[in-house]
C-alpha cells in the first residue's frame, strides 16, 4: 500500500474514532461493478489500484458473490480443530498450479510471510544452527508484524519500532554476486526471501535470470528460496504466480490480495527442502482458512483458470506499457515505463504523490510508490477501452506534473 507519510500532508482524518494509520483520500465508495467503483454520490471511477491488487477479478465478481452467499448461507466459520473440506480444495488447486506439496492457510500477505519466517527458522533450527538468518533485499516489503517489518527494506516504515527482530541480512535487489558473498561469508544463513517484482518498493522487476540464480545459489548451500508473491500472484503478472515466467521451483511461496478478490485469506505454500517443516503446534490461526475466506479463494481461482485471463493480464499490459511509452516518448522527466503483466510502474524524475488526488479528481484511482513511481493494478478483467480511458487521464497528468 502507499506508506502513509506519501500522503500525510494531503488529507486530514475524517473521523477521531478510527485511530490515524492511514492518510486517506477524500472519496467513500459505496458500490462496485467491474472495473469501476461509485462513490456515496453516485460518481463512477475507473480503478486502475484494485484496492492495491487485491481485486484482480474487479468488484463484485459475480461468481466470488455467489461463492460467498452460498457458503455464509450454510457455515462460515469452523476453526482448524476439524477438517474444512473447502480448505483441502483450495490446497489442491494451489498444489497443482504450482507442483508443491502443502499449504498453511493466514489470514493476510503478512501473516504468511511470518509462517515462511517461522518455517524458515525452524529449518535452520533443526539443522543445528543456533541463530539462523534470512537475506532479504533492499527496498523490499513483507508486511507491517515485527518480523515482516524487520525483514522489509524500508527504514522509515521501521522507525519507532525498534528493537527490530533480528536474524535479517540485506542484500541489493537484483545483484547476485552480493548474495553470494553474504552465503560465502556466513554459515549460518538458512534461506533468501525475495519478491520477484518489488511492489512497495516502486514496481522493481527482478533483473534476468537473477531468481534462477537464486535458486541455484540455494540448491547448492542447501538454503531455502522462499518468494513473496503477496502482490504478484493470482494473475497479476500473466502466469498464475510470477516463478512461473522463469520455471522455478521454489520452497515457499506466500500469497494473499488476489487470492480472494477482497476477502480476506493468505496462504504460504511450501515444497522441497520446506513442505515437512512444521508439524501440528508449530504453527496456527484461528481463522486462518475458514469455510468463508476459501470458498472466495475456490471461486477466484476457478474463474481466473476458466476464462483465459493469465492471457488477458499479459496482452492488456502490453498493450497499456506500449501506448504509454509511446504518448510520453517525448514527455522529460519519464524515467522508465516497467512491469510485468497488469503490474506497471512509471518512474518520474520527481516526487509525484499529489497525482493521486488529481486523478482522483478526473475520475480514476491510482497509487504512488517509492515516492516517484506511479503504480498501475488494474483489475486483470480490464478491456482496451478501459485501458485506453486510464491512459487518456493519465499522460496529461503526468505531463503537466513534469512540465510544472
Amino acid at each position: 500500500m502507499c506508506c502513509p507519510d506519501v500522503l500525510e500532508e494531503m488529507i486530514t482524518p475524517m473521523t477521531n474514532t478510527i485511530m490515524n494509520t492511514y492518510g486517506r483520500l477524500p472519496v467513500q465508495f459505496e458500490r462496485g461493478e467491474g472495473c469501476y467503483l461509485f462513490d456515496i454520490d453516485g460518481n463512477r471511477y475507473l480503478d486502475a489500484l484494485s484496492g492495491i491488487g487485491t481485486c484482480n477479478l474487479g468488484h463484485c465478481h459475480p461468481a466470488v458473490t455467489e461463492a460467498l452467499t452460498n457458503q455464509a448461507a450454510t457455515l462460515v466459520h469452523t476453526s482448524n480443530l476439524y477438517h474444512v473440506g473447502s480448505q483441502s480444495t483450495l490446497a489442491e488447486k494451489l498444489i497443482a498450479i504450482t507442483g508443491m506439496d502443502n499449504v498453511f492457510f493466514a489470514n493476510s500477505g503478512a501473516e504468511s510471510n511470518e509462517a515462511a519466517i517461522k518455517i524458515a527458522r525452524l529449518y535452520g533450527h533443526n539443522k543445528g544452527i543456533e541463530t539462523p538468518k534470512i537475506i532479504v533485499m533492499e527496498n523490499s516489503f513483507h508486511g507491517r508484524t515485527l518480523a515482516t517489518l524487520s525483514a522489509t527494506g524500508n527504514s522509515k516504515i521501521q522507525a519507532g519500532f525498534g528493537p527490530l527482530v533480528e536474524g535479517f541480512i540485506r542484500a541489493p535487489f537484483g545483484d547476485i554476486e552480493h548474495v553470494r558473498q553474504l552465503v560465502n561469508q556466513h554459515s549460518d544463513i538458512v534461506a533468501i526471501l525475495v519478491e520477484p517484482i518489488q511492489g512497495e518498493g516502486g514496481v522493481n522487476v527482478s533483473p534476468r535470470n537473477y531468481l534462477k540464480n537464486l535458486q541455484q545459489l540455494c540448491n547448492d548451500s542447501e538454503l531455502l528460496l522462499m518468494l513473496d508473491e503477496i502482490q504478484t500472484g493470482n494473475g497479476r503478472t500473466g502466469h498464475y504466480f510470477a516463478f512461473q515466467h522463469e520455471k522455478l521451483e521454489p520452497d515457499v511461496v506466500t500469497t494473499a490480495k488476489g487470492l480472494g478478490n477482497g476477502v480476506p485469506i493468505g496462504a504460504c505454500i511450501a515444497g522441497r527442502r520446506a513442505s515437512g517443516i512444521f508439524q501440528p503446534g508449530n504453527h496456527g490461526s484461528t481463522f486462518g482458512g475458514n469455510p468463508l475466506a476459501c470458498a472466495a479463494a475456490n471461486a477466484v481461482i476457478d474463474t481466473i483458470q476458466e476464462n483465459e485471463l493469465l492471457d488477458n493480464s499479459l496482452s492488456m499490459g502490453e498493450y497499456i506499457r506500449q501506448q504509454l511509452a509511446l504518448a510520453l516518448q517525448d514527455t522529460q522527466g519519464v524515467v522508465e515505463i516497467r512491469g510485468q503483466g497488469l503490474m506497471i510502474g512509471i518512474e518520474l524524475s520527481s516526487d509525484c504523490a499529489e497525482l493521486m488526488a488529481q486523478a482522483l479528481e478526473q475520475k480514476l484511482l491510482i497509487n504512488v510508490t517509492a515516492g516517484n513511481v506511479i503504480r498501475l493494478l488494474p483489475p486483470i478483467i480490464i478491456d482496451k477501452e478501459m485501458a485506453q480511458n486510464m491512459i487518456d487521464i493519465l499522460v496529461p497528468l503526468i505531463q503537466k506534473h513534469l512540465n510544472r
